[in-house]
């Protein structure tokens, strides 16, 4: 199949998408699995026994399921003989009110469709991901004669090598820090790089060649990249070799303090080979996945291999479980995993799966290369999956008791703050400015199983507040994520409302974040001030109620302490994306808030002016002269410099 052929190119996304149609039976908008089988049954009759992939859909339009199948008629008729269906489908079919269904080319053409739209969506009843966070990489660029070496997340879109993925943004600062140490390569931006008249501290403390002042040959520099390739591709020991008989000539030639250098090097590889906990020379670039399972909790435990190097091990609980193996489980995981994840050429697992054969198939189709998946029987291959398999148990113990701590800390909260039930959603509420400027408003949610970093959210304020003015910040703050919830799920059914609501300050921000949800007609959800004890200690916060009641806990209360996470994660975020707003602004330009002047013109205005400062002041000619600058922009740019009274 080509590659114009595939369902993840924008060609055939639009091709699939013309085949798609809906078929719709009215029914009563409550579960009822009668008029969910009407609605199936009505789909039925139009089928085709091909390949495809299917959604079932609720009476708002939500999609329940993603589903693929060889033949579309047989898989689909299944729903309507519910006898033979789980607890948990039935449920599914007695909410569903009509299908959207998709023809494919090829089974493995379906397979990876629904993945995709898995993770688009991220229907109920399916298998997902937790954590939906891109992994990151390692970027060595090649648009620049002096290679910049940096953490990547998100599409590839930059010309260079990537490298990854790493199981976490820890594992590639570990790694990076190692390339700066082995090969002293550039980390710094192109902005930076071009202002520098003299090398920064990197420099010396030995971590960069300082190729921005000169201090490095452009063929020096490609050497030195062309090392960080080996290293990072598995060639540690060539690296190795080389560093060695460097360090020797060096030596030979009575340059002691260039064979001091390399020496330091080597070092720093040596070391860096022998901090590997998972030993896995020879094996190339693998994945490795091992399942523990316990009553409806799952672990899939997942080690990192490139180059016979480990780059890191992460553990993941998928939701949606309910009903399915462990096979199945797996499967459907591994498929979302790789969708935008590149597959090695082995993905190694611990048990056998019925659709393994398709699944590397399609990770073939996808990754243009062969990519097998194995179950190891002996040697390395087996040592390293009993070893996956040991932290799949050991992360699946450690998740259940913490998750039966967190709920006896949930019940306690309940009981102390006087909720209904134990929260199923913790929202914090955090400001952070300096002076008022770069204002930032920041949301954590927390729940049963931890933080939920994929639903954290910022505001930046966009209203004219005094500086300083926390409550104005969160008036704003509170007044538009819950405009927004009353748009988007009026009737409360997405479990996107909290339960309970945090707010880090005292009687006056509790005040006015009473007042803000009153007038947003939101009062039945409870609201908790977090205020500073007597001299800001940890450990003697007050906690401010609705009703004006004051409550303080033991210092060594362990709600107090899960009620000091949650304020110091609110914190931390707040502060993070105020200084990310921050260094933004000091990099920033005036010229980025001119209405009609996108990157484009803004570069020409800065190609022929030199500075924004002389485009603010240029007359009205002079703009219009600027190439690339039409009459009607250059108006624009001079009546926002030069406003009238």
């Amino acid at each position: 199949m080509s590659k114009a052929e595939r369902p993840d190119t924008p060609d055939a996304k639009e091709r699939f998408n013309e085949e798609a149609a809906t078929y719709t039976v009215k029914g009563a908008d409550k579960p009822d699995i009668e008029a969910g089988i009407a609605a199936i049954r009505n789909v039925v009759k139009t089928l085709p026994a091909r390949p495809g992939v299917y959604r079932m859909l609720d009476a708002r339009g939500d999609v329940l399921y993603v589903g693929k199948a060889r033949a579309l008629k047989n898989r689909v008729t299944n729903y309507t003989q519910v006898a033979r269906l789980t607890k948990r489908l039935q449920r599914m079919v007695a909410q569903t009110r009509s299908m959207t269904i998709v023809t494919t080319q090829t089974e493995a053409e379906a397979l990876l469709l629904e993945a995709q739209l898995i993770k688009r969506f991220r229907p109920p009843y399916n298998v997902l991901l937790r954590d939906d966070k891109s992994f990151p990489f390692i970027l060595l660029r090649e648009d620049h004669d002096f290679a910049q070496v940096r953490l990547h997340r998100g599409a590839r879109k930059t010309k260079g090598q990537y490298y990854g993925p790493f199981a976490s943004a820890g594992s590639v600062r570990n790694t990076l820090n190692a390339l700066q140490k082995l090969f002293l390569l550039r980390s710094c931006s192109d902005g930076f790089f071009r202002g520098r008249d003299r090398p920064c501290l990197l420099y010396q403390i030995k971590r960069c060649s300082a190729p921005c002042v000169g201090r490095i040959s452009t063929e020096d520099y490609g050497e030195l990249v062309e090392d960080a390739k080996s290293f990072l591709s598995g060639k540690s020991t060539r690296v190795q070799a080389k560093l060695g008989e460097q360090m020797a000539a060096a030596a030979e030639k009575q340059d002691y303090e260039l064979a001091a250098v390399y020496r330091d090097r080597l070092r720093a590889l040596t070391y860096i080979q022998g901090s590997q906990t998972i030993h896995a020379e020879g094996l190339g670039d693998a994945d490795v996945f091992a399942l523990a399972s316990k009553g409806a909790t799952i672990c899939i435990q997942a080690f990192f291999i490139r180059g016979g190097q480990n780059w890191g091990h992460r553990a993941f609980f998928p939701k949606g479980v309910e009903g399915l193996t462990d096979e199945e489980v797996l499967s459907q995981f591994l498929m979302q995993f790789y969708d935008d994840v590149p597959p090695p050429k082995a993905v190694l697992v611990d048990r056998a799966m019925e659709e393994a054969d398709l699944m590397a198939e399609a990770l073939t189709e996808r990754a243009e290369r062969k990519v097998e998946i194995l179950r190891p029987q002996r040697g390395p291959r087996k040592k390293l999956i009993d070893q996956a398999a040991r932290n799949a148990v050991e992360a699946l113990e450690r998740r259940m008791a913490e998750s039966t701590t967190q709920a006896k800390l949930l019940r306690e909260m309940a009981e102390t703050f006087e909720l209904p039930d134990p929260p199923e959603r913790i929202e914090v509420y955090d400001n952070s400015h300096i002076m008022g400027t770069n204002a930032v408003g920041a949301m954590i949610v927390a729940g049963p199983e931890g933080f939920r970093k994929n639903n954290y959210r910022k505001f930046n304020i966009k209203s004219n507040i005094t500086p300083g003015d926390d409550f104005g910040m969160m008036r704003e703050v509170l007044t538009r994520r819950f405009a927004r919830l009353a748009k988007e799920d009026p009737d409360r059914e997405k479990g996107d409302w909290p339960d309970l609501i945090l707010i880090d300050g005292g009687k006056g921000q509790m005040s006015a974040a009473l007042e803000i949800m009153e007038e947003a007609g939101v009062e039945d959800v409870p609201i908790v001030g977090v205020a500073k004890g007597p001299d800001r200690n940890a450990g003697r916060e007050v906690f401010h109620l609705a009703d004006g009641r004051e409550l303080t806990f033991p210092t060594n209360a362990p709600l107090l302490f899960y009620l000091q996470r949650l304020r110091d994660e609110a914190h931390r975020f707040a502060i993070g994306s105020h200084r990310q707003k921050r260094a933004k602004s000091f990099t920033g330009s005036t010229l980025d808030e001119v209405p009609g002047v996108g990157p484009t013109r803004k570069r020409a205005l800065l190609m022929h002016f030199g500075t924004a400062k002389a485009v603010k002041s240029a007359a009205l000619d002079d703009l219009e002269r600027a190439p690339g600058i039409s009459k009607a922009v250059a108006q624009k740019v001079y009546d926002y410099f030069h406003p009238r009274g």
